[in-house]
């Protein structure tokens, strides 16, 4: 079991984090979370799910997709994923670490503390030009610059569109210092069927940097994952 630290911010794309959580701790991976206020926001907005960053409920965050009522957000968007069903919410027991985005007293606050790797999925803009100014005014930023400054695997991924030169800027200077620009673009060589195999090609890229085995889409080639 590895540990992973995986940061939400406000950009839209909420629906990765929820499956990319999901498909972690099927994996049996322990994992880090720290959620942007920013987020909270977008979660109720795309999803409709209520996160108290004080009160932190971790079955709210990822919570059981039969337990959803017909026609929730989140079920509509995963619940026709058959590799949805492989989670069990009461895996997170042990697995699923929450820390405030204002606790710099947490291990991944410190480079001392080890871990696998950390993604920040998705990653705002805001988030994106603290990274690259090397601005930590949050532990999500800390997180990230330990994982720079110790040459450990940082994976972002950005959700925005156009793009204009500052934020192109600020993903260069990022790529040079260390982290893999991974922006939320799905392919369609898989033929995808509904919203959930979009996302979960999404995923399957981010898990692939992570170094974390998944079987979410047939691979280019007719092979698995």
């Amino acid at each position: 079991m590895s540990d992973f630290v995986v940061a939400i911010t406000g950009a839209s794309g909420s629906v990765y984090a929820i499956r990319l959580l999901q498909v972690l701790v099927a994996a049996g991976q322990q994992v880090h979370v720290t959620i942007s206020p920013s987020a909270v926001q977008v979660f109720k907005a795309e999803l409709d799910l209520a996160i108290d960053l004080r009160e932190f409920d971790s079955q709210t965050l990822l919570p059981e997709l039969s337990s959803l009522e017909p026609g929730s957000r989140l079920r509509t968007l995963l619940g026709d994923v058959p590799t949805a069903c492989d989670f069990d919410a009461s895996s997170i027991q042990g697995r699923l670490l929450y820390h405030h985005y204002q606790d710099f007293s947490a291990g991944i606050a410190s480079g001392s503390f080890l871990t696998a790797g950390m993604v920040i999925c998705p990653c705002s803009m805001g988030t994106l030009a603290n990274l690259a100014g090397g601005i930590s005014s949050n532990l999500i930023h800390r997180a990230a610059d330990v994982h720079l400054k110790e040459r450990r695997k940082l994976i972002l991924v950005p959700r925005e569109t156009p793009l204009g030169s500052i934020q192109l800027e600020n993903m260069k200077r990022l790529a040079d210092a260390g982290a893999v620009i991974l922006p939320a673009m799905p392919g369609f060589y898989h033929r995808p069927d509904d919203i959930g195999n979009l996302v979960d090609f999404v995923v399957s890229r981010i898990c692939d940097q992570m170094g974390v085995g998944q079987e979410l889409f047939p691979r280019w080639g007719g092979g698995k994952s």
